[in-house]
C-alpha cells in the first residue's frame, strides 16, 4: 500500500561464522565518485560541511544492524549522495527532510520504470522481482497521474477512516486468536507469530480471499519477504503463483461478487472506470505485497524499541492500563518515525534534469529517498535519535508524502496499535529473549525489519469474548 515494495538483497549473504556487525577496514574505499559530485553544492539550504573522514560504507551487515550513524554522516557531508547498489544499479540517495519532502512531491521525478535511463537488464533490477513476466506492473507504485489518480481513487474506498474502524473489532479477533496459539508457552517468536500473520490475514479480508485460501497467501508472502533467505527464484515463482490465483478469482468475484475490494474493483470496470483485468490483478497484488510487510515491520521494530526502551514502555503500559488512547496514538507515530517499517521510498526517475539539496540530478537518473534518514534529521526534529512516544511535532515521513502517501496508512496503524496494545495487556514481564547483537535484519534495499524477534513472559491463558477490548 506504501510506495515501498521488496527490493533485491541489500546485503549478500552472511557466513555462518561471521560476526553480526564486522568491522570495517581502515583502508576500506568510500563510495566512488560520480561526475555528477565533481563541482560544490550549488544551493544546498544548509552548509555542507567537508568530510573529515572516509564516507561510511553502505550496504554491508554493520550498516544493516544500525544505518542511522551512516544517514548522519551523509546528512552532514553529502545529503544528495551518488551510489552504487548490491544490484549494480546507481542512484541518488535523499538523506535531508527537506530535500526528502521536496522530492516526494515532485512530479518531475516519476515512478514509471520506462523513465530510467539504463538498458532493460537494468530496469528489471529496481522493481518486484517477477512482477514484468507476471503482467503486474500496472499498479500505484509504477504509475503516474492521471493514470495513478484514476486507479487510487478506486481503491481508496477500502481505505476511508469509517471502513477502517468497521474492520477494528476483525483486528482485534485476529490479534487475539494468533497470541492464543502461543500466550501458554511463556515465549514466542513475535515476528513470525504474530507480526507476520495479522496483516496477511487482514488483508486478506479485506480483498476478499477467501479463509480457506489465505494460507496459500501466507506461504507465497513469506517468500517474498525472505528478500534472497529463500531458494534462489523462489520470489518470482511466488508472485506467479499468486498471479493465477487472482486470475481465477476476479473470475469468481466477476460471477458472485461480495462486499470486497477485488469485487468494487470489479463493479468500477463494469461500470466504465475502464479498469482491465490485468490492472485489477496488479492492484490487488500491490496491496497484499506492499499493505502487509510495513505492517510486519511496524508491529516488530515497534515492540522491539519499546523492550530496548523500558521507560517509555511504562508509561505506555500505566496509559494503556488507566484506560486511556492518547498516547498509544503518538506512540505509534513516534515508533514510526525512530525506526519505521520502510526505510526507502521506492524508486523514481527523474524525466528531465533537475536540483535537488544542491546536486544536478541528470533525465534518467534513479532517485530514492532514505525515509529513515530524512526523519531523524536534526533540523526537523528535537533530540531525533530519542524515542518520545509523546512527541507531538511529528510529521514524519514515514508513510510517504504527496500524491503517493501510503493508501493503507489508517489500517497500518490499526494492526499496529491492536498488536501493541493486547501484547503489552496479554503478556506480563515481556522481555527479549536473545541479545539485541544477536538479531538479524532482513536484507532489502526498501523495507527495514527483524528476521525474528524471540521474546518471553508469563505464561497466560487463552483469551475469551469478555477479555476483548471495545476499542483500542
Amino acid at each position: 500500500m506504501n510506495d515501498s515494495p521488496a527490493d533485491a538483497p541489500a546485503t549478500p549473504p552472511r557466513p555462518a561464522d561471521a560476526p553480526a556487525t564486522p568491522p570495517r577496514p581502515a583502508d576500506a574505499p568510500a563510495t566512488p565518485p560520480h561526475p555528477h559530485d565533481a563541482s560544490a553544492p550549488a544551493a544546498c539550504p544548509h552548509s555542507v560541511r567537508a568530510p573529515q573522514a572516509p564516507a561510511p560504507e553502505l550496504f554491508t551487515w554493520e550498516f544493516a544492524t544500525d544505518p542511522y550513524p551512516a544517514y548522519a554522516w551523509l546528512r552532514e557531508h553529502s545529503p544528495v549522495h551518488r551510489t552504487a547498489l548490491p544490484s549494480g544499479v546507481e542512484a541518488w540517495l535523499v538523506t535531508r527532510y527537506g530535500d526528502a519532502r521536496q522530492a516526494l512531491a515532485d512530479a518531475r521525478l516519476s515512478k514509471n520504470p520506462a523513465h530510467h535511463a539504463e538498458s532493460p537488464h537494468a530496469k528489471g533490477k529496481t522493481g518486484i522481482p517477477g512482477e514484468r513476466k507476471a503482467e503486474l506492473m500496472t499498479h500505484l507504485l509504477n504509475i503516474d497521474p492521471p493514470d495513478h489518480t484514476r486507479l487510487r481513487r478506486l481503491v481508496s474506498k477500502a481505505f476511508t477512516p469509517r471502513r477502517v474502524a468497521e474492520f477494528a473489532p476483525r483486528v482485534q479477533e485476529l490479534t487475539d486468536r494468533l497470541i492464543d496459539d502461543f500466550v501458554e508457552e511463556g515465549k514466542a517468536d513475535l515476528i513470525h507469530d504474530l507480526a507476520f500473520p495479522l496483516p496477511i490475514y487482514a488483508i486478506c479480508d479485506l480483498l476478499g480471499v477467501p479463509r480457506e485460501d489465505q494460507d496459500d497467501f501466507r506461504d507465497w508472502a513469506g517468500m517474498m519477504i525472505r528478500h534472497g533467505g529463500g531458494p534462489r527464484g523462489g520470489v518470482a515463482r511466488s508472485v506467479k503463483k499468486m498471479r493465477g490465483y487472482l486470475a481465477e478469482l476476479i473470475h469468481r468475484k466477476r460471477e458472485n461478487p461480495g462486499d470486497d475490494l477485488i469485487s468494487g474493483l470489479i463493479r468500477a470496470s463494469d461500470h466504465g472506470e475502464h479498469l482491465t483485468e490485468n490492472e485489477a490483478a496488479a492492484m490487488a497484488f500491490i496491496l497484499l505485497f506492499a499493505g502487509f510487510e510495513t505492517t510486519v515491520n511496524l508491529i516488530g521494530n515497534g515492540t522491539y524499541a519499546l523492550l530496548r526502551h523500558p521507560e517509555q514502555r511504562a508509561r505506555l503500559e500505566a496509559s494503556l492500563e488507566a484506560g486511556q488512547s492518547g498516547l498509544l496514538e503518538t506512540g505509534i507515530e513516534e515508533l514510526l518515525r525512530f525506526d519505521g517499517p520502510v526505510e526507502l521510498a521506492t524508486w523514481r526517475y527523474a524525466t528531465e534534469p533537475l536540483t535537488l539539496g544542491g546536486r544536478e540530478i541528470a533525465a534518467g537518473d534513479p532517485v530514492l529517498v532514505v525515509l529513515a534518514a530524512a526523519d531523524r534529521d536534526p533540523e526537523r526534529f528535537a533530540d531525533p535519535d530519542t524515542l518520545d512516544l509523546s512527541r507531538r511535532d511529528n510529521q514524519h515521513l514515514g508513510y510517504g508524502h504527496g500524491v503517493h502517501y501510503c493508501l493503507g496508512a489508517p489500517l497500518a496503524r490499526l494492526e499496529g496499535q491492536a498488536a501493541l496494545a493486547t501484547l503489552l495487556r496479554r503478556l506480563p514481564g515481556l522481555r527479549l529473549a536473545a541479545e539485541p547483537a544477536d538479531l538479524r535484519w532482513r536484507g532489502g534495499l526498501i523495507m527495514r525489519g527483524l528476521r525474528t524477534l524471540p521474546v518471553e513472559f508469563e505464561p497466560g491463558r487463552r483469551s475469551t469474548e469478555s477479555d476483548r477490548p471495545s476499542t483500542l
